[in-house]
């Protein structure tokens, strides 16, 4: 229901909404890996922020989480 009403804005310019989910998106990530460099020491921070970059290419969220519960455990 929120995918169609997102949809449905007559004349809305799809560059700006792809500048602007594109920009909160970054801005996630960055905040996201501050705060798993300032959790994890600095060789399991570089594999999480590795494993987080490469499923977001893979479009594939279970390589960080197995990474996650790498650590956890």
């Amino acid at each position: 229901m929120l995918e169609e009403i997102t949809g449905y804005s007559p004349g809305r310019d799809n560059n700006l909404l792809i500048e602007s989910r594109g920009n909160h998106i970054i801005n996630s990530a960055i905040n996201l890996m501050q705060l798993i460099r300032e959790n994890y020491a600095p060789e399991q921070a570089a594999e999480l922020e590795r494993r987080l970059l490469n499923s977001i290419r893979t479009q594939d969220p279970v390589k960080f989480s197995r990474g996650l519960r790498k650590f956890k455990d």
